[in-house]
């Protein structure tokens, strides 16, 4: 066993949650967990998911580089400042009923908070609007649903990966940076992870709209354009 700050092991030992508790074991052991290792061992195919997991269970992980089997650096994550630890996130991410995704159906309608596009139910993801580990316990429960969105699962999984390497979540976790960001409220916003970008997500669904979209993109590949290009020349 490496040599692990107490107040790690004993905030170690009241996690349960399976994916976050194989982690900090292995970590625990080894020292250190490489994203090769929770891949090829665990069978996590997204090992910054996994790492966010015992994140959001207030442990402080840290990334480093290691060399990988094949020769190349990869990452690997360790625990971080003890003093770090976050308490309040004890217990990790709530698993909602179906009555609280009901509620926001009715609060926004069945769609994509970021695509606007309609959706059945079953097809969208209940997600806090901050993430867990900028806004822990504030980030709300059931009874606050102003804090949630519903996303499809592809916004879902394009929120999940800016926000995993936005400095913001690493570094500062500030509420009001979060709280200007696209990705919290798209209706709103100031940045896009920290970027100075204005964003436009367009879902062409059934066959009239598709068949529209493949029109513009051939006059624009028929003039050298890109299709931003040609929307922005239009106007």
């Amino acid at each position: 066993m490496a040599s692990i700050d107490p107040r790690i092991l004993a905030h170690a030992q009241k996690i349960t949650a399976k994916r976050a508790k194989t982690v900090i074991d292995h970590i625990i052991k080894y020292g250190s967990i490489s994203t090769e290792e929770l891949k090829n061992i665990y069978g996590y195919d997204h090992p910054p998911r996994a790492a966010r997991d015992v994140r959001e269970q207030g442990i402080p992980l840290e990334t480093i580089k290691v060399m990988g089997s094949n020769g190349r650096s990869i990452g690997a994550y360790i625990f971080g400042n003890p003093d770090d630890i976050q308490d309040n996130k004890l217990g990790g991410r709530v698993i909602f009923s179906k009555a609280f995704k009901q509620k926001l159906i009715d609060k926004y309608g069945s769609k994509c908070a970021i695509t606007l596009e309609n959706y059945d139910s079953r097809y969208l993801q209940i997600d806090h609007r901050i993430p867990y580990e900028v806004a822990g316990e504030t980030s709300g429960t059931e009874r606050s649903p102003e804090h949630f969105m519903l996303l499809s699962a592809s916004a879902q999984r394009q929120k999940s990966w800016e926000c995993e390497h936005c400095s913001n979540l690493l570094v500062n976790r500030d509420l009001n940076t979060c709280r200007t960001c696209y990705w919290a409220y798209p209706d709103e916003y100031t940045h896009v992870a920290l970027r100075h970008e204005k964003r436009v997500d367009l879902i062409f669904q059934g066959e009239k709209e598709v068949q529209k979209l493949e029109e513009i993109t051939q006059q624009a590949q028929a003039e050298g354009l890109t299709l931003k290009e040609f929307l922005i020349r239009g106007h």
